[in-house]
C-alpha cells in the first residue's frame, strides 16, 4: 500500500488516454509537438507551471471543430496519484489564484486539471480562441494491482472569465469522437452560471484587475521614464486595440510583430498605429470619431523617444509587452466593466493634482455606478444619457443592467443578438467636454464591445440640443433614464447639469450622486427649478470615505421621476447609507481597499427596494436610518432630512429615571451604613 501511494502511474494513466483518442482517429500532439503557431507561442508567452515566464507543455493538445465550423482547443493534463485530479476552493471553482491574485502554483503542478486549466488561460491571455476544453486526468493502482482512472473535463471560457466550469461526469474520452462531439458542445452551451455566480466571479476579476494594474502603473512609472500621465493612458488603450483583434478579419498584434527598427514609417509607433486603423476602419466608426482616436494616439505612439531604439528594443515595445503580460487575459475574456475607469483612476492615483482639481475628475466606483442603474430603473428598452460622462463608467454600468436585463427576458438567441447590438449602438448617449477624458469614454466602449456610437464631445450645456450625435442627426435621443456624477466645481456643485438633462426629458427616472451641499443651500435655484418638472422620490445620505485616497466630500444620491412637478405632499424616502457594509483603506500596497464586512451586498440592494417599494422593505435598516417625510417645492435646501428624534419622554422613560433614581439612592444608603460601621469599629 505505502508503495502504490508513493509510486506515480503516469506513464500508464499518459497510455489510456492517448490510446483512446488514437482509437477515435484524432489528430493529437503531444508535449513538445507542435499544434500551431498561434497556440505554441501562448504556451511559451504565459508565465510557466513554476511561476517563471514560458515554457508551457500540456501531455497532450488537440483541436477539434463542431458542425458550425468553430475551433476547440483541447488541453489535456495527466497525473499519476490517487487524490491529484483537481483542487476546488471553498466556491468549488478551480484554485489556481489567491486572493491577492498571485498563482497557486503548487496546485498548477499538482493537480491534473488545475494545470490544463492554467494552460487553457495562456490561450484566452494569447490566442483569439475563447472556447477551450481543459481535461485532467490520474489514476492509482488499488489493493489488487489495478489501474483506478479518474477523468475531470472543464470548459474555460471568456464567458466564464477563465475561471473554469465543470462539464460533466466522464470515464473516457469518447466525447471528443467525431460523432459525439457536437453534441457534447452543446451540452457546453447550455452550461449556465446564474446571475449571483457571474457576479462573484466579476467582482473576483475586477479585483484582479485592480492588483494588475497598480503593478502596471508602478512599472511604467518606476522604470520607464519620459511618459506623461496621458502619455500611459494612451499606451495601455493603444496596446489594447491593437490585441484585441478582429476574428477573420484583423489578427490581433504580436509582441514578435514589434521589430524595434529605426526605419521611418516601420518603427514599432508606425507599425501600432496601422493595425489600430484596420481595427477602427472595419468598426465603421464614423469619420469624425475616428480621426480624433487615430489623431490623439499618434501624438504619443510616433515621437521619437519612445520609438528609440536602445539594445535592441523600442521603450513602446517594452511597455507593450508589459501590457499585454499584465493585462491581456482581462480584456481577452470581455469583461464588462469600466475597464479604462479602473485604469484612469489608478493613473491619477499618482499625479499631484491639488485636491479641488481631484474632486472634478474622480471617478464613481462600479458599485455606486450599479446602484444609480439601478435606482435609475434601467432595464433592456431604457434610452440612457450621462452629461459628464468622465470614462463612461455610468453608461458601461447601464449597458450592463440593460444586457442582463435583455438576457432574462429573450429567449430566442438570434433576437439578443439583435437587442444587444441595439442597446450598444441606439440606447446610450453621453458627453464629455475634457478631450483626454472624451478619448478615455470612447476607448472604455470600444472595449466593452463597441457602445462608443453616441459618445460626444460636447458641452452638454450649451452646445447639445438632445439630438443623436452620428447618424440620423436631427433625431432627438428619446431618453427616459438619466444618471450623472457631476463636476462638483460647476454651478450648483453641478446641479446645473441635472436641472438641464431632466428638463430635456418627458419620462423616465434619473439617480445621481453629488456633493450633498447640493441639496441644503448651494444650489437652491437650481433645485427650485428642477422641482417643477420632476419629483424627488429619495435623498440617500452616502459614506463619507465613499472616495478615500482621492476626495473626502460628503455626498448623496437624489433620485427623480421626470415629467410630474413635486407637489408639498409628495413623501420623499431620506435614507442614512452611512454604514454600507464596506470597510475601506487607502494603502496603496493592498490588494484589496474595499471589503464586504456587513453584508453589503444585501445593503445596496435594501436600498433599491426601499426607494422603489417603500418601508416594507426594511430588513437590515432600521428607522432610524429610513423616515418619509416631505419637503417644500419653494424651499431647495431642505433635501438632506434625518428621521426626527423624539425628545419628549415616555412613561417607560420616568419609570427608567425614577428606578435608576431609587437604586442610586440605595447604593448610597448602604454605603453611608457600611463606613458608619467601619468607623464604629
Amino acid at each position: 500500500m505505502a508503495n502504490n501511494k508513493s509510486q506515480s502511474v503516469e506513464p500508464n494513466v499518459v497510455q489510456i488516454g492517448n490510446t483512446w483518442l488514437k482509437e477515435y482517429g484524432l489528430d493529437y500532439k503531444l508535449e513538445q509537438e507542435t499544434l500551431n503557431t498561434e497556440i505554441d507561442t501562448a504556451l511559451n508567452e504565459y508565465y510557466s507551471k513554476s511561476g517563471g515566464s514560458g515554457g508551457n507543455r500540456p501531455d497532450t493538445k488537440l483541436l477539434l471543430q463542431d458542425e458550425n465550423l468553430n475551433w476547440y482547443p483541447i488541453l489535456i493534463e495527466y497525473k499519476g496519484y490517487r487524490d491529484k485530479l483537481v483542487k476546488l476552493d471553498s466556491n468549488g471553482q478551480v484554485e489556481n489564484r489567491t486572493s491577492k491574485n498571485e498563482p497557486i502554483l503548487k496546485n498548477i503542478n499538482s493537480y491534473a486539471v488545475n494545470g490544463a486549466v492554467h494552460y487553457a488561460n495562456a490561450l484566452l491571455h494569447y490566442t483569439s480562441y475563447t472556447d477551450i476544453i481543459s481535461i485532467g486526468m490520474t489514476g492509482y493502482r488499488n489493493e489488487n494491482g489495478e489501474l483506478i482512472h479518474s477523468i475531470g473535463v472543464y470548459y474555460v471560457s471568456k464567458d466564464n472569465f477563465g475561471i473554469g466550469q465543470k462539464i460533466d461526469e466522464y470515464t473516457d474520452f469518447s466525447f471528443l469522437k467525431k460523432e459525439n462531439f457536437n453534441k457534447f458542445i452543446e451540452k457546453i452551451k447550455s452550461l449556465h452560471l446564474s446571475q449571483n455566480e457571474l457576479d462573484e466571479l466579476k467582482e473576483k476579476r475586477e479585483k484582479e484587475i485592480e492588483a494588475s494594474l497598480t503593478k502596471l502603473n508602478n512599472d511604467i512609472y518606476q522604470n520607464e521614464k519620459g511618459l506623461g500621465e496621458n502619455d500611459r493612458v494612451y499606451l495601455v488603450a493603444a496596446s489594447i486595440i491593437a490585441t484585441i483583434g478582429i476574428p477573420g478579419k484583423v489578427p490581433p498584434l504580436e509582441k514578435g510583430d514589434l521589430k524595434s527598427t529605426n526605419e521611418f514609417g516601420n518603427r514599432d509607433g508606425d507599425i501600432l498605429l496601422r493595425k489600430i486603423q484596420a481595427f477602427l476602419d472595419d468598426k465603421n466608426l464614423p469619420k469624425e470619431k475616428k480621426d480624433l482616436i487615430i489623431r490623439t494616439l499618434q501624438n504619443t505612439l510616433t515621437t521619437d523617444n519612445i520609438n528609440k531604439v536602445e539594445n535592441g528594443e523600442s521603450q513602446l515595445k517594452r511597455v507593450f509587452t508589459k501590457i499585454v503580460d499584465d493585462l491581456g487575459i482581462y480584456y481577452k475574456i470581455g469583461l464588462t466593466t469600466d475597464f479604462t475607469g479602473k485604469l484612469f483612476n489608478e493613473m491619477y492615483s499618482w499625479l499631484g493634482f491639488t485636491q479641488d482639481k481631484l474632486n472634478d475628475v474622480v471617478l464613481t466606483p462600479s458599485y455606486v455606478g450599479s446602484l444609480l442603474v439601478k435606482l435609475a430603473r434601467v432595464n433592456k428598452d431604457s434610452y440612457v444619457w450621462d452629461f459628464a460622462t468622465g470614462s463612461a463608467g455610468l453608461l458601461v454600468a447601464a449597458m450592463n443592467e440593460m444586457l442582463i436585463d435583455a438576457k432574462n427576458r429573450i429567449k430566442s438567441p438570434d433576437e439578443f443578438v439583435i437587442k444587444s447590438a441595439e442597446i450598444k449602438a441606439n440606447q446610450l448617449l453621453g458627453l464629455e467636454i475634457l478631450s483626454n477624458i472624451y478619448m478615455l469614454a470612447i476607448l472604455n466602449m470600444i472595449m466593452m464591445g463597441d457602445g462608443s456610437s453616441n459618445i460626444l464631445n460636447m458641452d452638454s450645456l450649451k452646445d447639445f440640443e438632445g439630438n443623436y450625435g452620428f447618424g440620423d442627426k436631427s433625431r432627438k435621443f428619446p431618453a427616459d433614464a438619466f444618471v450623472l456624477n457631476p463636476p462638483y466645481s460647476a454651478s450648483g456643485n453641478g446641479m446645473i447639469f441635472v436641472e438641464r438633462a431632466l428638463s430635456m426629458m418627458d419620462k423616465g427616472y434619473g439617480a445621481i450622486i453629488i456633493q450633498n451641499s447640493a441639496g441644503s443651500g448651494k444650489a437652491i435655484e437650481y433645485n427650485k427649478k428642477i422641482l417643477k418638472h420632476s419629483t424627488l422620490l429619495a435623498s440617500i445620505k452616502m459614506p463619507i470615505d465613499l472616495f478615500i485616497g482621492k476626495s473626502s466630500v460628503q455626498t448623496n444620491i437624489y433620485v427623480f421621476r421626470v415629467g410630474e412637478a413635486h407637489q408639498k405632499d409628495d413623501i420623499v424616502k431620506f435614507i442614512d447609507f452611512s454604514n454600507d457594509g464596506y470597510t475601506r483603506t487607502n494603502r496603496k500596497k493592498a490588494s484589496n481597499n474595499l471589503q464586504d464586512t456587513n453584508n453589503a451586498k444585501e445593503r445596496y440592494q435594501e436600498v433599491v427596494d426601499l426607494v422603489r417599494f417603500g418601508k416594507s422593505k426594511l430588513k437590515i435598516f432600521t428607522e432610524k436610518e429610513y423616515y418619509e417625510g416631505t419637503i417644500d417645492p419653494e424651499n431647495g435646501a431642505d433635501w438632506n432630512q434625518s428621521a426626527p428624534i423624539d425628545t419628549k419622554p415616555t412613561l417607560d422613560d420616568f419609570k427608567k429615571t425614577v428606578s435608576d433614581y431609587l437604586a442610586w439612592e440605595v447604593s448610597n444608603l448602604l454605603k453611608t451604613n457600611k463606613e458608619n460601621d467601619d468607623s464604629g469599629k
